[in-house]
């Protein structure tokens, strides 16, 4: 979401970590492209005038200008400011179940935002990460089948919905599901309210109603984040006729230019608690005002990447990999897993959009062809093999690769080049495993890649 923003934030900064001392008409220089930046990633003018007063009135200052390295102080001072705009250094909001049981989390906001899917994705993020016991219930009876799809979510979820009875009214929903709730001792209930269009008066009145029966602990807007300015003035109107305690902003994987997260907070005094990014129930992260600052600036976001490393990874499974491979038994069983692995963790665009400074080679990056793409259609080759094939990767013939590469749907090529990247692999790991740790501290990686100076497969 922050891609546009972030290259264009990274040029100012990369031509003001070239020079040696800064005056305060370079400051002033930068400022103007750091607003021209901001503005068309669609950030709302007055975020956007506050962003710029701040970072000039500690940016003219003597620290800075007569600093070693200027460069990277305005660098420091810019990403202050960024974290402010999105919500203030204190971390993630996160949900707040510090209340008695059943805790009601309310669901509101327009049709098409994405509204009962989150409810779904936050039900399961209750259940697995909190082990809370959690009811959901549709209090949409507007639009047809919205009953049914939250039922279908919540089953997919593994948790408990309330039962459909045609003809009740949005507030009996809510008394019904809060009564079950009491009864059979849930934790939450996730009430998922229905939407419009757009904004009016029966849509606020019935959610009012509910809100005044059933006294939510969260009221949480989900916003389409690609509805740019408009998911914000929604969110305005929300705030002030309705209230909302946090803002869940969803399809943030998709092109919108960030503007609409930069605002937020400013414009509403909610702050974002969760981000949506991807249609998979369990595609739901903390938002994380200090670590997406440091992506919009290239300084990468590693704490992120070693929690999704964490919840992904399974660790019995790691250790038996490594044992298999300081024994050298390192398969094309174990190399599908690891493929499998990555396209959990979001793919290879994904991962390296968490390292500090890739953002300055990812055309270098695309022309290597580290896309999902390529590793779907390495898993495919993988899954087209036989058990014995894989496992014992020399029988594999003419006849056998032309075999594969019609039930991969690829070119014998392509076999041939994922063939010989494993080959090299286990030639790595064969040289690791003779030389132990002592040796590959005094070889250092040359000594494991004696043809480090050419093109190698990987």
């Amino acid at each position: 979401m922050f891609e546009a923003l972030g290259n264009r934030l990274q040029g100012v900064f990369d031509r003001l970590r070239g020079r040696g001392a800064l005056s305060e008409a370079d400051v002033a220089e930068a400022l103007r492209e750091v607003r021209v930046a901001l503005l068309e990633a669609d950030v709302a003018l007055p975020v956007v005038k506050d962003i710029t007063a701040k970072v000039r009135e500690r940016a003219v200052g003597q620290e800075v200008i007569r600093s070693i390295q200027p460069g990277q102080q305005v660098v420091k001072i810019v990403h202050d400011a960024l974290v402010e705009a999105l919500g203030g250094a204190e971390g993630a909001k996160g949900l707040d179940l510090n209340a008695p049981a059943p805790v009601p989390i309310l669901m509101v906001g327009l049709q098409g935002s994405g509204k009962t899917t989150t409810s779904g994705k936050i039900a399961l993020r209750l259940r697995t990460r909190e082990r809370r016991k959690v009811l959901v219930a549709s209090l949409d009876v507007h639009r047809p089948a919205a009953q049914l799809q939250l039922q279908q979510l919540a089953r997919r979820a593994e948790v408990a919905d309330l039962e459909i009875v045609p003809g009740q009214t949005p507030l009996q929903i809510a008394e019904r599901a809060m009564a079950r709730a009491r009864a059979e001792l849930f934790d939450v209930v996730v009430l998922d309210t229905a939407g419009r269009l757009a904004i009016d008066e029966a849509l606020m009145a019935e959610v009012a109603a509910v809100k005044a029966a059933v006294k939510p602990h969260e009221t949480l807007l989900v916003v389409d984040a690609m509805t740019g300015q408009d998911a914000v003035n929604t969110a305005r109107a929300f705030q002030e006729q309705v209230g909302v305690t946090g803002i869940v902003m969803t399809r943030v994987d998709g092109d919108a230019r960030g503007g609409a997260a930069l605002s937020m907070r400013a414009v509403t005094g909610a702050p974002i608690k969760l981000l949506g990014a991807g249609e998979k129930l369990d595609a739901l992260e903390e938002f994380h005002p200090d670590r997406i600052a440091g992506r919009i600036l290239g300084m990468g976001d590693i704490v992120s990447l070693v929690e999704k490393a964490a919840e992904t990874l399974d660790q019995a499974e790691a250790e038996k990999l490594a044992a298999r491979m300081q024994k050298g038994q390192f398969s094309l069983e174990d190399y599908a897993a690891q493929l499998k692995q990555i396209g959990k963790m979001g793919g290879m665009s994904g991962l390296m959009g968490m390292l500090p400074g890739v953002a300055k080679i990812k055309n270098q990056l695309a022309d290597a062809n580290l896309d999902t793409s390529l590793l779907k259609r390495q898993a495919a080759i993988i899954g087209s093999m036989t058990v014995k094939e894989r496992r014992a990767p020399e029988v594999i013939k003419a006849s056998r690769k032309r075999r594969i590469a019609a039930g991969a749907g690829v070119q014998v090529q392509e076999v041939n080049r994922l063939l010989k990247q494993f080959e090299d692999m286990r030639d790595v790991m064969k040289r690791m495993n003779k030389m132990g740790q002592k040796g590959m501290m005094r070889g250092g990686l040359a000594s494991l890649l004696p043809g480090l100076g050419k093109n190698r497969p990987f």
